[in-house]
């Protein structure tokens, strides 16, 4: 049903009261700090901190991610304009992401109006809900920690344009569908995927949503046969392209019988554990508390086998049924059948075959719309059964909306307050090291540094509790390196880390660990350089150090002297693989020389000659 000029004013008021409350419900969240990824992706990333808006300055912010394995242009290029326009005020980046988060907002409700009126309902009827399905999804508790962690706008940013290439294509389809011109809407649909991609690699997966739209909503239709015949064969060619693509590439490239490097499963464990995940992520939608939603997930446990949890099983079984019921119901209940489709169709890169992280929040925020679309389809087919009245309705969404804003609220005040997040992370999740290390970091920001300051032994109490739990050796350097400052460290403290150093999977925060000891001692502090090298010998073993990291090693080891004969091995690691090109190459040996380690310099040299023969051989 085409929309009226007096639903479109609706539709406009409605939209600047959503955008009104949902900017008051994150309103307390914008004085948190930067934490975790934000760090290496923003504070330390030099390539940001602009000082001016030239082109140069601009192309190397824009493209300073593609050293992470990543092109995502968009959210770098923002993050360069609010160093620009504020420094390195958290405010100003956390403002900037609930802006893109209104923004998405507005346009969903164009989105859901579209759609909704696309299936029958009236243009008033469509108007207000979709007012309250975008203010639904906007004001989610699990939005807070896409909102408010900043490094995420890549997430929001491709979210924002992935919605409006949804809106662009369901618009160009319905013209299509009356016969009238769609080419505008057709410019427009491609634009902004490419904006997506621009933002983050899962915009890939925007034609896998347009399928979903015409297998269920659209049916493929249009006034011209030569059109949707072009729209079936085009779709059943990008789906066997596809398919292919996935079993032919993608499954043989990134599949491991055993672990991945850094993590603690195989593939198929992983796929396994990510059935429990989304049932996870369902029930933390569908029951939306925030006690429920920890934010650290270090400590999920991992599928070992359909039934190692029990609940591995039953999870996958209720993932099948849920897509059975989908599809069995595409052609009646056409909007039930998208929403569920959606939210496992947003999931399919980011649980599947690819080696990251099993748990992530922001994970859900596009594939929430799905879930909106299908309660709201079910919510209405109850209503109509029901046959109930304006008030009970209107009082139920009121208490929905109610319920979702004091939830959000009350995270989004967490998450603004330092002290409050840091304390609220280990009795959310108490058996997460990084949990407990988020409020031994604080405590030790909150002591200064100062030994005899009362926070500075609750940080040392905080990592020890972090230690404990077993699966992570980072809290332990922590505690190592505070009580080396406060003259209380034992060498069971030292016992303890390295064994556990020689056992736990050497993802980034374990061999970060030992890199923290060592930075430490080259500070100063009077760290046991015996014991540092321990653990960077057990992190070279098993991880490896980048040439750089190799060479700083090797000058710490040959400025100990009881050590000083063992600097080779690292300087000869370091420079066997730097650049063929680097001055260091030769610099090196000429230093060494210098301080009088002529053996070790010919070593360099002869390591030298191999750099260069491996260089021509190529």
């Amino acid at each position: 049903m085409k929309p009226t000029p007096r639903s479109s004013i609706t539709t406009l008021l409605l939209g600047c009261l959503v955008a009104l409350l949902v900017t008051l419900c994150f309103w307390p969240g914008l004085s948190g700090d930067f934490l975790l990824d934000d760090g290496d992706n923003i504070e330390q990333n030099t390539a940001l901190h602009v000082d001016s808006l030239d082109m140069a300055s601009l192309e190397r912010a824009s493209y300073s991610f593609v050293a992470r394995g990543g092109l995502r242009i968009l959210p770098e290029l923002t993050f360069a304009l609010d160093y620009y326009g504020w420094g390195l005020d958290p405010f100003a980046f956390k403002a900037t992401n609930l802006v893109i988060h209104v923004l998405t907002t507005l346009v969903l409700v164009g989105l859901f109006r579209t759609l909704l009126s696309a299936v029958g309902w009236t243009a008033r009827k469509s108007s207000l809900a979709a007012a309250g399905m975008a203010l639904v999804w906007a004001l989610h508790p699990l939005q807070v920690s896409t909102v408010l962690y900043v490094v995420q706008r890549m997430q929001t940013l491709c979210t924002l344009f992935l919605v409006l290439a949804l809106w662009a294509w369901l618009r160009m389809r319905l013209e299509q569908i009356e016969g009238r011109p769609a080419r505008t809407f057709g410019m427009l649909t491609l634009l902004c995927w490419l904006l997506a991609l621009a933002s983050k690699e899962d915009a890939a997966l925007f034609p896998l949503y347009a399928l979903l739209l015409e297998l269920t909503v659209l049916g493929f239709r249009a006034s011209n046969p030569s059109t949707g015949r072009l729209l079936r064969h085009g779709f059943t060619g990008f789906a066997v392209a596809g398919l292919l693509v996935y079993l032919l590439w993608v499954t043989p490239h990134y599949w491991r019988w055993d672990a991945y490097p850094g993590r603690d499963f195989s593939t198929l464990e992983r796929l396994l554990t990510e059935g429990r995940v989304l049932v996870m992520y369902l029930g933390q939608i569908l029951w939306p508390l925030p006690s429920r939603m920890p934010f650290f997930y270090d400590n999920f446990e991992i599928s070992r086998g359909l039934m190692q949890p029990w609940t591995t099983l039953p999870s996958l079984l209720l993932i099948a049924a849920l897509l059975a019921f989908a599809w069995h119901l595409r052609t009646r209940r056409p909007l039930l059948a998208f929403g569920i489709l959606f939210f496992f169709a947003g999931h399919f890169m980011t649980s599947n075959v690819i080696g990251l992280e099993l748990v992530f929040e922001h994970r859900n925020q596009l594939p929430l719309v799905g879930i909106v679309l299908a309660a709201t389809d079910l919510i209405t087919l109850v209503i109509q059964r029901l046959k109930l009245g304006k008030l009970p309705i209107y009082t139920a969404c009121a208490l929905a909306i109610v319920g979702l804003f004091a939830g959000t609220w009350t995270r989004a005040s967490i998450w603004g307050n330092p002290t409050r997040f840091a304390k609220a992370a280990p009795r959310l999740a108490p058996q997460s090291p990084r949990a407990w290390m988020t409020l031994c970091l604080h405590d030790h920001d909150l002591s200064r540094g100062n030994p005899s300051s009362a926070y500075f032994d609750k940080a040392i109490d905080a990592c020890e509790r972090g230690g404990a739990i077993g699966s992570s050796a980072a809290p332990l350097a922590l505690v190592i390196e505070y009580k080396t400052r406060n003259g209380t460290v034992t060498q069971a403290d030292w016992d303890a880390y390295l064994e556990r150093m020689q056992h736990v999977v050497m993802h980034v925060e374990n061999r970060r660990s030992a890199w923290t000891l060592l930075s430490r001692a080259l500070a100063g502090d009077r760290l046991d350089p015996a014991r540092v090298i321990q653990a960077l010998n057990i992190v070279s073993a098993r991880a490896g150090f980048t040439p750089d990291e190799f060479i700083i090693i090797g000058y710490f080891v040959l400025g100990n002297a009881a050590y000083a004969e063992d600097a080779c091995q690292y300087f000869e690691q370091g420079i066997r693989n730097l650049p063929v090109n680097d001055p260091r190459i030769s610099e090196l040996p000429r230093d060494l020389r210098r301080r009088g380690q002529e053996v070790c310099a010919r070593t360099l040299a002869s390591a030298a000659n191999h750099t260069a023969t491996r260089s021509t051989t190529r």
